[in-house]
């Protein structure tokens, strides 16, 4: 019989409040902030501080997980985020469901902005593109290519119906979306532009660099009739015409530029919603925060301005020189218009300093009441932090951090009943419940490097850095006590089986031995545990790792030197010594039976020995970079080891196998531990995270995972053979392009071969039809028996289905890769389709895109003629009809609107946000409520 063996599924991921790569930003009712934390999107609530949903795309062993780059909120409760491959899921953040996938970048997204409305969605990426995307009907209009550098930041001019677009080839490009190409190509900057906006009533637009300025831009407006362009300052007029007319196409017109603080390079620009305050994130630990004065302060401010100049002027010369001075401003300020620079209109108010390093930031779209804005951070260390900004000063609300650790993930350590999880980090010990990931308590520590929880799970030991072994009272949340117990940081701690202690292995060559006992300290009723050292031994070199056996015969020693000493525990006399490894063992553990020992090292291999000889039964080549924790499952001889290359692997000790391929970390993983029960297994990571993986009852054989893994390279190789890497790149041409916006994918190869067998099986029952229709004609009357595959369906509509399973972003694309043959097919049906008035827009569509593909062989080929010419007067009927329909519905709706509004005297408003309006009255009153029950139970708590 083969054997099976039960498979291992990610099954829970915690730990990450924030991820360092991308940005934060709140949803369109201020309540909640979008926080992307790795492969996952948190839904927080502010005021609570609590993670109301997670957005994560589907859990798979299989597939890598791909990590949050960017995430851009809609107006409604729809929310984009995009990945470092280059996909893009829209989420309803109400219902918490993935609504759709976009695929076009080649690269990571690292741009997304929604527009006004919240129908269009433009993206930017690694790949140097930028794609709009139809976000109703879910697919891509068009791939924008100018960018010689990685798109930085978007912004739509909703106005003029147009995009702005910055890169890291210190460029902005502004786009007509209606003409789809570049109009204007904005140059000046001297370093990468990493961040713009404009403000919402677009006035102006702010661009951030590593120059020490910000640097601003009117926008110009274009008027309804066409006629002419103006801008803030006033309508444009040229010296000539060819200058008149070369400032016509001028989308964006510098207006100035004011001096940063900071001598970082600018990350990130916000305007606030109100547009009252401009916020500067540094790639530092400040944000600047500008004031934006209105018109009429501005104004003020720059005549104020002017007559310091005057005065300054008049001081240095004499009374007569002044008089004319005078005379001659009189008239020139009768005669010109006052000129408002950018200081007069940006004040610096103030500057925010975090802690650590920001990332990201984001103003709430909701204004309060007691402040001019509230603003979101996110911080490098795994934190949220939320300000609020007055015209004083700004003060913090609110930090999240007790979900997560501040760094790196040491060790992880799972308690004998499974119940517990404690896991370390360079100054924080918390303790978790692994089935539901919430954390249970939060302890200040020293660095722990090791731990682990005493029976009955009242206490844990933790071995940290500086040589110290802190004794934690889990139920109290408390440290009891710190024992100076090494003179080098503590590396390794293992538990005695049986016995009542545990041993330490430590960088200052020494293996302790120690001991519990439950002391009552001085001044306290209560009994507490405290440890005491009854054994020391003196090694050659720093020990790394300690390991004892199940029936706490041998202790394993693994040395600096490359070796692991075995030593009789109860004498400490020498036993046997393993070597073999080229660097360092890094991480061991010894079988349940006793019969194994298995060494990981820094030299990437997995040695497997016998307990009994000291033989190495076999070295296996196990991670791409260093081995950093390994452990059997309890009662088998089948064993987990986690590496550097971000990989977890589940093996076979007795047939030396591989079992499984756990990808789910995005860096470095640190350590492990496997359950008692060896029902699930946790790792951490140098990405903060902690995970769970369960054993499920599906059972998998070798054989088929190793031909899983053989199909998954091939598949990889696919990819990259899309394009071929040796061709030349054409140059793209200065005043930017135009592109489809899809791209091939796996899923477009599969859906062009679904059309393709769609296309076969129709062709063959049309055949067996006309046969049976012959046979009928003859008198040879016999029941026709349809193709089962075909579900009961005519040809035309069999091919409809597999046509309408196709999602809309990758129907271009499965286009493109059919042949002409099963093209010319495909068109011979859609005249069929058109009758049904649903299917009238996929029809336009298919029949538009296999036009543009093979025009020029429809064109000569004879048999194309009538299906054209059919379609040609279909087609544009149908395409009247239902524009005529949806032309009428809207002047319906339009009418009972009409109707609606002379009925009343309040003004019609949508339904929906009445609706809001509605429910945040209702909000409000319920907050007044128990604001005033609060105060009244204040008041008679100090009447008593």
């Amino acid at each position: 019989m083969v054997k099976s063996y039960l498979r291992y599924e990610p099954a829970a991921s915690f730990g990450v409040i924030v991820s360092v790569e991308s940005n934060i930003t709140y949803d369109s009712s201020g309540k909640h902030l979008l926080a992307p934390a790795l492969e996952k999107l948190g839904i927080w609530h502010v005021r609570q501080g609590v993670c109301t949903k997670t957005l994560s795309p589907s859990l798979s062993s299989r597939a890598p997980s791909l990590a949050v780059t960017c995430v851009a909120s809609s107006p409604s409760s729809l929310v984009a985020s995009g990945y470092a491959d280059g996909s893009i899921r829209i989420w309803d953040s109400d219902k918490g469901s993935c609504e759709t996938t976009l695929n076009g970048h080649k690269g990571a997204v690292t741009a997304l902005r929604y527009n006004k409305v919240g129908s269009l969605l433009a993206s930017g990426s690694k790949d140097n593109d930028v794609i709009l995307w139809d976000v109703v009907g879910e697919t891509g209009l068009f791939r924008l290519r100018g960018h010689r550098d990685q798109i930085t930041d978007l912004v739509f001019l909703d106005s003029g119906n147009k995009l702005v677009s910055s890169s890291k080839d210190k460029f902005l490009r502004v786009w007509d979306l209606e003409t789809q190409h570049c109009m204007q190509i904005i140059s000046g900057h001297h370093s990468e532009i990493w961040s713009i906006d404009v403000d919402p009533d677009e006035r102006y637009l702010v661009t951030g660099s590593a120059d020490l300025e910000l640097r601003f831009y009117n926008v110009k407006h274009e008027l309804m009739n066409g006629e002419s362009m103006v801008n803030e300052t006033g309508p444009e007029t040229g010296n000539d015409g060819e200058s008149a007319t070369q400032n016509k196409w001028e989308v964006l017109k510098p207006f100035g530029e004011i001096q940063r603080q900071s001598k970082d390079r600018v990350a990130t620009v916000r305007f606030s919603k109100s547009g009252n305050l401009l916020a500067c994130q540094v790639a530092g630990k400040t944000v600047e925060i500008f004031r934006v004065l209105d018109e009429v302060e501005s104004k003020r401010k720059a005549k104020r301005r002017l007559n310091r100049k005057k005065e300054k002027k008049s001081a240095k010369m004499g009374v007569e020189a002044t008089e004319n001075v005078e005379a001659k401003h009189g008239t020139e300020e009768a005669g010109n218009v006052l000129v408002v620079a950018v200081p007069d209109v940006f004040k610096l108010l103030q500057t925010i300093r975090a802690s650590k390093k920001i990332c990201s930031i984001s103003f709430c779209p909701v204004t309060p009441k007691s402040s001019l804005a509230s603003l979101a951070l996110s911080l490098n260390n795994n934190l949220l932090e939320f300000y609020s900004i007055e015209s004083g000063s700004s003060t913090k609300t609110l930090a999240i951090e007790l979900q997560g650790h501040r760094s790196d993930v040491r060790s992880v350590t799972v308690s004998s009943d499974n119940t517990l999880l404690m896991s370390t980090s360079h100054n924080a010990v918390k303790i978790w419940n692994p089935s539901t990931g919430s954390c249970l308590r939060t302890i200040d520590s020293g660095y722990g490097l090791c731990g682990l929880i005493v029976p009955h799970n009242k206490y844990a030991m933790v071995g940290t850095k500086d040589g110290k072994i802190e004794i934690i009272d889990i139920g109290s949340g408390t440290l009891s006590e710190v024992v100076e117990a090494h003179g080098g940081s503590v590396r390794s701690i293992a538990i005695i089986p049986n016995g009542n202690g545990f041993v330490t292995g430590s960088a200052d060559h020494d293996v302790k031995f120690w001991e519990y006992e439950i002391k009552q300290k001085p001044g306290q009723d209560s009994k507490c545990l405290t440890i005491s050292n009854v054994r020391r031994m003196k090694m050659n070199d720093d020990v790394l790792v300690v390991a004892v056996s199940p029936d706490a015969k041998y202790v394993a020693v693994a040395l600096l030197d490359c070796t692991v000493k075995i030593l009789f525990k109860d004498s400490l006399k020498f036993f046997l010594s393993l070597y073999g490894h080229k660097l360092p063992v890094l991480c061991m553990d010894i079988s349940s039976d006793g019969d194994l020992i298995v060494t990981g090292s820094a030299d990437k291999n997995l040695r497997i020995w016998g307990l009994d000889f000291g033989d190495c039964h076999k070295s296996i080549f196990a991670h791409a970079d260093s081995v950093m924790a390994v452990q059997f499952v309890r009662n088998t001889h089948y064993m987990f080891s986690v590496g550097k290359d971000r990989l977890v692997k589940y093996w076979d000790a007795d047939k030396f196998e591989l079992l499984l391929t756990l990808e789910g970390h995005h860096a470095d993983v640190w350590c492990l531990a496997v359950s008692n029960r060896g029902d699930f297994v946790v790792t951490g990571s140098h990405d903060r995270s902690i995970r769970r993986w369960d054993r499920t009852e599906e059972p998998f054989f070798i054989e088929e995972e190793k031909e899983k893994r053989l199909e998954e390279i091939f598949e990889a190789d696919i990819d990259n053979t899309f394009e071929d890497k040796h061709i030349p790149k054409e140059e793209l041409p200065e005043e930017g392009a135009v592109a489809l916006a899809g791209k091939r994918t796996l899923e477009t190869l599969t859906a062009t071969d679904s059309i393709i067998d769609a296309l076969d099986v129709a062709e063959v029952e049309l055949k067996r039809i006309a046969e049976h229709e012959d046979e009928k004609a003859r008198g040879k009357v016999a029941e026709f028996q349809p193709n089962m595959i075909m579900l009961g369906l005519s040809p035309s509509d069999y091919v409809l289905r597999a046509l309408s399973n196709i999602s809309t972003n990758d129907l271009e694309q499965t286009l493109l890769a059919l042949p002409f043959s099963d093209a010319l097919k495909l068109l011979s049906y859609t005249k069929d389709w058109t009758s049904n008035p649903d299917k009238v827009e996929l029809v336009c569509r298919i029949v538009t895109v296999l036009l543009q593909i093979h025009h020029s062989q429809l064109i000569s080929t004879p048999s194309a003629r009538p299906v054209l010419a059919v379609l040609k007067e279909i087609i544009y009927a149908r395409v009247k009809e239902c524009k005529d329909t949806l032309g009428f519905n809207l002047a319906a709706m339009d009418h009972l609107k009409q109707l609606m509004a002379s009925r009343s005297d309040a003004l019609f408003r949508d339904a929906k946000s009445k609706l809001l309006e509605i429910r945040s009255q209702q909000s409000k009153r319920l907050e007044a409520r128990t604001e005033t029950k609060t105060e009244n139970r204040k008041k008679k708590k100090q009447k008593k």
